[in-house]
Parts: structure tokens; C-alpha cells; sequence
């Protein structure tokens, strides 16, 4: 919502003013189909040029993801703490074997069963479990299973932050594409020199709109959508550093409500509930 809102105030500050200052809009928009087809047709061939298909697929899913609201809210964050909380705490009562079957059937489970928005994100409850069935093996202590959690993590930040990268070049290349448009403007001007004035100065200013249009893409549309794209790939990363953060505060000894504090601690503070809040919400999943 706030990005549409966003590019409806850019749009009318910049065209409303050039109308509101005497400028001739019908020359801009008789432009702008054709200024607009060399430029953005020029920016995608290089666009799937400079980059491999799976960063392309994950840069226009992204793109699409920027219309959308956030999926990582508060509620979410908790079923998370409390689906981690129910876990060490059967195992706890139990013993790390009894929770072997939640672990290698997460669909069937019932514990992971009660939380449907975490269930339902396969990476999340891959993450989750792939150390969890560390732990219950017993192989590795906990500095060997940070480690591996580190090593993941950094891996799919690298994985996320490509299409943002893909984003941030394509921005920085059209400016260049408009400046392309526009000599193609000027060149196809002076083939024409013998047109009067009037016309002349029509087409000249017609060339010049790709350079315009080129500058308002590149930092009026696809940059910003490349900063929101990568806020929201740092989401996804901080709620596997929340997985991370409790289980090694459990494999350290702590008791399950204490380690999910630690989880909580680590979330940003827009989206962390509070302690009463995350109390109420397990007590309630009982």
C-alpha cells in the first residue's frame, strides 16, 4: 500500500509541477511509448544478459513481493517462539528421542500441526528440524552446530541478496539506456534538419525525454524497489537467527522459556511481542 502511495506522491510531484510551470505534457506522453519500449526493452535484454534464470525468476518474484505486505508480523514470530518452546519442552520432559518423530515427519506432527504458518514454510521447518536432529543424534556440541547454522545462513543471505544485486545494476544502467534513446532522438532530429523550427524543437525535446525517463526509472522506481526488496530479504534472515539463537541457548543448558527469550530478543522491535504477550500465547496453545 505505502509503495503505491509512494510512487503516486513522485509522480505527481514531478508531473503536476512541469504542468504547473507551463510545460507542454502532450510532448512527453506523444514520447513516451517509444522513449519507453527502447529503454526498458534495452534494460531487460541486459537484464537477463547479466544474470543466471533463477536470479532472474527471484528478481521479478521480489519485484512482485514489494506489493505485497509483510509476512514476517508479530503473530507469525510467536507461533514461531511457541512451536520452538513446545518442542524443548517435550523434549525436556521426555528426552531428545521423544521428539525423533516431530522432527523426521514434521507434516505429520502434531505439535508442528498447530501452527499452520510455520508448518506451511518449508526452508523455515527444514532449518528447524535439520538441527534439531543434530541434537537429538548427539554428534556435534553446540559451537559445531553454530557453526553450521552460521555457514546456512550465510548462504541464504548470499542466495536472497542476488536478486537485490540484479536489481541494484539494472537501476544503475538505465540511465545510460535514456542517454541511448536520446541520441537515438538527436540523430533521427538532425535527419530532419530541414523541417521548420517548430517541429525541430517537437523532436528535440522528444529525444530528450529518454534521458528523463531513463533518470526517473533508475532512482524513482527500481532503486527503492531494490531497497525494499533487500529490508525484506533481512526479515527472512533474522528469523532463522531466531531459530538459531534458541536452539543453542537450549543446547547450553538453558530451560525452554528462558531460550525462547533469547529468540525473542533478537527480533527487530516493531515485530517482537512482548514477554506477557508470548506467555499468553503459549499458555494458550496448551
Amino acid at each position: 500500500m505505502f509503495v503505491i502511495v509512494g510512487f503516486i506522491i513522485s509522480m505527481l510531484c514531478i508531473f503536476g509541477v512541469y504542468i504547473l510551470h507551463g510545460g507542454n505534457i502532450a510532448v512527453v506522453l506523444k514520447a513516451l511509448p517509444f522513449e519507453l519500449t527502447t529503454i526498458l526493452g534495452a534494460a531487460l535484454g541486459a537484464f537477463l544478459i547479466n544474470n543466471q534464470m533463477k536470479v532472474v525468476k527471484a528478481s521479478f518474484k521480489g519485484l512482485v513481493g514489494c506489493f505485497k505486505g509483510s509476512r514476517f508480523t508479530k503473530a507469525r514470530y510467536m507461533e514461531l517462539l511457541a512451536l520452538q518452546y513446545e518442542i524443548l519442552q517435550k523434549a525436556r520432559k521426555e528426552g531428545l528421542m521423544a521428539i525423533e518423530q516431530d522432527v523426521e515427519n514434521p507434516e505429520q506432527s502434531p505439535l508442528f500441526k498447530k501452527y499452520a504458518n510455520i508448518s506451511s514454510d518449508h526452508h523455515l521447518v527444514e532449518f528447524i528440524t535439520d538441527y534439531l536432529r543434530m541434537m537429538v543424534s548427539g554428534n556435534l556440541n553446540a559451537h559445531e552446530i553454530e557453526s553450521l547454522m552460521d555457514s546456512e545462513i550465510e548462504t541464504h543471505h548470499q542466495e536472497a541478496h542476488a536478486p537485490v544485486a540484479a536489481i541494484a545494476r539494472l537501476a544503475g544502467g538505465l540511465p545510460a539506456f535514456g542517454i541511448v534513446a536520446a541520441v537515438l532522438g538527436v540523430v533521427n532530429t538532425m535527419g530532419s534538419v530541414g523541417q521548420p523550427p517548430a517541429i525541430l524543437g517537437a523532436m528535440i525535446g522528444s529525444a530528450l525525454v529518454g534521458t528523463f525517463l531513463g533518470i526517473l526509472l533508475a532512482y524513482g522506481v527500481f532503486e527503492p524497489l531494490g531497497g525494499l526488496m533487500d529490508q525484506k530479504m533481512e526479515e527472512g534472515s533474522k528469523e532463522l537467527l531466531c531459530v538459531k539463537t534458541t536452539l543453542l541457548a537450549s543446547m547450553q543448558g538453558y530451560a525452554p522459556s528462558t531460550a525462547i527469550e533469547f529468540g525473542r530478543k533478537v527480533l527487530f522491535v516493531d515485530v517482537r511481542p512482548s514477554f506477557v504477550e508470548l506467555e499468553g500465547h503459549v499458555k494458550g496453545k496448551k
